[in-house]
């Protein structure tokens, strides 16, 4: 080849070069020059020919009476957040002189000299940067995201790899591009207009995410390596970004409520209703009591003066004016922690709520607890590694480092990480490449020496989260639930029928339940039981429901979920061990031997003597809690409501007597009562020291432990324990259940004083009544 045409061509693919470098325009609504278009505009429409030939579709038909190569129209193409922004071109003020008008009006003396003059040119100036006090959300927060994970960015390196493509690659890339995506993209789309249009459009069509990750995959497959390779790492944060959004987005979407049950999964959005959550610690035991006066509780739980909205977690500010950097969330079981993460992740996936996080990264303890299992005792990980092993697609090992990088470090359920943290000789880790032990890298993070930058969000139970010591803590949140009009807005938006205002009608009926759905573990087991009654009886609602039925169901969701939590039992498998009904045993019979001290507190040593595990007891089992500490620093506890403790008893009691035939009251007061001092042989005679030891407790210490004793004792709920705690009675053995303990009750009702009289009814129904 001659030199000088070998320079010809060089110049020329130059010129092609410059012309598709062209500052961004409102792409999709501008013309292009005709003047500079002619030759472009006939090898355009060639290669439309081609493109129709290979894959047997009509080339573009032009307009009638034009030409090709005259004026091309780029076609109209949905507008875009980065079509928005680039087509603020008059600054505030501006007069625009239409230069293609043939009636100019020149701007008169009078008016301000100041005015500033712009050519309404087809080559904007560059976009307009919106003023940060404009980049505020509907939640008041920054709306502005890292400019490397923004569309501007991301928009233009994509153009600009595309433009360093030669028109034969270009031409590949283009057809390549429309096989992958062809069902949404047509042929004659991809080659009408310019290469600006081909990535508005693509942007407008398949999302920023898509079309980097088609973009991408496409030079891959055309063997553009190189520029692939280049494209992935000018876009890096973004596509981080995007792998963790797409991660929330498939794992919160859709979310199980309280039970795993394939095929009953529910939009996140459709079922959340944010709870209360305080800023400060109180344990979460409610005080109040159907049957007792508020002045007689054993504890008082104190109203919070302020309350933080979820997404606003993280725009608390120390004294010093700072942002916080630790959070610690806390509340009772079944309150609503896990699914208030999957809340907070994915609306910053769905660039709804906190934009300003480059990252959002889930670090569950129970993930970290399955890799501590899996180490070696030499073994050694970095941080980074960590992240890694959890978040796979996040493979970079560098997209922390950045001085500038806002990273959230999301860490769900610290009561899953069954070990003690050794806070005071752990050696300092500062870089979050070198590798450590487990244990080490999750002091030193909560510390603050590693990744000092990071926000981090650690939601646990109050027992496992009161190890963390309190000046790595900068704010204490406690989720406190439900309030009045939020259960009956869940519990509507449940069913979406009539039916929903039923049930929130039926609930209010029964004052201990309106006590106890402030948990929206609760809320749910409310609607499910009362949508399956309304179902299956005609005339159900008439009569107060049943009480034993929802504790009896606590007991055994709790427990079962504990098995699926923290012991990795397959969900819908669970078989009790003689272990966990030994720990449900001792339970039952600490709660007996406080009710009879009339206490509601127990402490550490309360648990081994009972032969019991602090951790079982306090953490897993999900009945109890944690109080903050005395004055003293003894650690304090309690069931998760005074009721509950009331049922573990009277479990404890009916199950004595059902395996072993012995009466656990007959040591309680002594030996006051005549009914105590005969052995007891019956349910009746069982029945007859409660009410017994009722009518001699002038506080009602003794009411609802009756109520829950007699709702035992009916065949429906031994049926739910039945195969769980103990075996299921055969039908030659079930005159257990005696017509005798019906008859005692009628009979007490007749000669009670007044003001036991309403106790002892409720005691009937709950053993005669047949719906709950």
């Amino acid at each position: 080849m001659e030199p000088n045409a070998e320079e010809e061509r060089f110049s020329d693919d130059e010129e092609e070069r410059r012309k598709r470098q062209r500052p961004p325009s409102s792409y999709g609504s501008m013309k292009s020059d005709s003047d500079d278009m002619k030759e472009d505009g006939l090898q355009e429409s060639q290669c439309d020919q081609e493109v129709a030939g290979v894959l047997n579709r009509p080339a573009p038909v032009l307009p009638r009476g034009e030409e090709a190569g005259v004026r091309l129209y780029r076609p109209a193409s949905p507008e875009t957040l980065y079509s928005r922004t680039t087509m603020q071109t008059k600054p505030p003020g501006a007069l625009v002189l239409e230069t293609g008008a043939s009636d100019i009006e020149c701007p008169s003396e009078e008016e301000d000299e100041d005015e500033v003059l712009i050519n309404n040119s087809p080559e904007p100036p560059e976009p307009i940067e919106l003023e940060d006090e404009m980049q505020i959300d509907d939640h008041g927060q920054p709306g502005k995201m890292h400019p490397e994970q923004d569309m501007p960015h991301v928009f233009k390196t994509i153009q600009q790899t595309l433009t360093d493509l030669d028109k034969e690659d270009l031409y590949k890339f283009k057809l390549n591009f429309n096989l992958r995506q062809s069902s949404d993209l047509s042929l004659q789309q991809m080659f009408e207009g310019d290469l600006l249009d081909f990535v508005d459009r693509i942007i407008a069509m398949f999302g920023l995410e898509q079309s980097l990750s088609c973009t991408i995959a496409t030079l891959e497959n055309i063997t553009k390596h190189e520029e692939a390779a280049l494209l992935r790492a000018k876009c890096k944060k973004a596509l981080i970004r995007f792998s963790l959004m797409q991660q929330f987005v498939r794992d919160c979407q859709f979310v199980f409520e309280a039970i795993p049950e394939a095929g009953k999964r529910a939009r996140l959005d459709d079922i959340y209703i944010e709870p209360e959550i305080c800023l400060c610690a109180c344990g979460g035991v409610d005080s109040s009591h159907e049957l007792r006066s508020p002045r007689q509780a054993p504890m008082q739980s104190p109203h919070p003066d302020s309350t933080v909205s979820l997404v606003n977690m993280f725009r608390q500010r120390k004294p010093d004016g700072r942002p916080v950097r630790t959070v610690v969330t806390t509340g009772l079981p079944g309150i609503g922690m896990s699914i208030a993460v999957s809340k907070y992740c994915y609306d910053w996936a769905e660039l709804r709520a906190n934009k300003d996080f480059q990252y959002v990264i889930t670090l569950p303890f129970g993930s970290l607890w399955n890799l501590r299992d899996r180490e070696d005792e030499n073994d050694e990980m970095s941080m980074m590694d960590v992240i890694e092993y959890i978040h796979s697609l996040c493979k970079s090992k560098t997209y922390l480092d950045a001085e500038d990088c806002k990273v959230l470090l999301v860490m769900d359920s610290f009561d899953c990480y069954r070990t003690l943290l050794d806070w005071k000789n752990t050696p300092i880790i500062n870089d979050h490449h070198d590798p450590a032990k487990l244990d080490d890298l999750i002091v030193n993070l909560i510390r603050g020496t590693l990744l000092p930058e990071a926000q981090i969000w650690i939601l646990g139970r109050s027992a496992a989260v009161s190890q963390i010591p309190s000046q790595f803590v900068d704010a204490f949140t406690e989720i406190h639930g439900f309030n009045q009009e939020m259960r009956d807005e869940y519990m509507r938006k449940h069913f979406k029928t009539e039916l929903g205002n039923r049930v929130v009608q039926r609930y209010k009926q029964l004052p201990t339940l309106r006590i106890l759905t402030r948990q929206p573990f609760i809320c749910w087991m409310v609607d499910e039981i009362f949508a399956y009654n309304y179902k299956k009886y005609r005339d159900y609602g008439r009569d107060p429901p049943k009480l034993t039925p929802f504790y009896v169901n606590t007991l055994v969701v709790q427990t079962n979920r504990r098995l699926e939590y923290y012991y990795d039992k397959p969900p819908m498998c669970y078989n009790w061990s003689k272990e966990d009904q030994k720990m449900l045993i001792g339970l039952a019979k600490m709660a007996l031997k406080m009710l009879e001290q009339n206490t509601f507190e127990f402490s550490e040593e309360d648990v081994k003597h009972h032969g019991l595990n602090v951790m079982d007891v306090t953490v897993l089992s999900g009945f109890c809690t944690e109080l903050p500490r005395a004055s003293s620093g003894k650690r304090r506890f309690s069931f998760i409501h005074s009721t509950f403790q009331e049922f573990m008893a009277a479990l404890y009691v009916f199950t004595l007597f059902r395996e072993e035939s012995k009466n656990a009251l007959e040591h309680s007061r002594g030996t006051w009562f005549p009914s105590l001092q005969q052995p007891v042989k019956t349910s009746a005679g069982l029945v007859q020291c409660a009410i017994d030891l009722t009518f001699a407790s002038p506080r009602g210490q003794y009411d609802m432990f009756l109520r829950f004793l007699c709702g035992l004792i009916s065949i429906e709920n031994n049926r739910t324990i039945g195969g769980n705690l103990y075996e299921r009675l055969p039908l030659k053995d079930q005159a257990l259940f005696s017509p005798e303990v019906k008859e005692l009750l009628r009979r007490t009702t007749q000669t009670c004083p007044a003001d036991r009289k309403e106790n002892l009814e409720e005691c009937l129904r709950e053993m005669i009544q047949v719906d709950n």
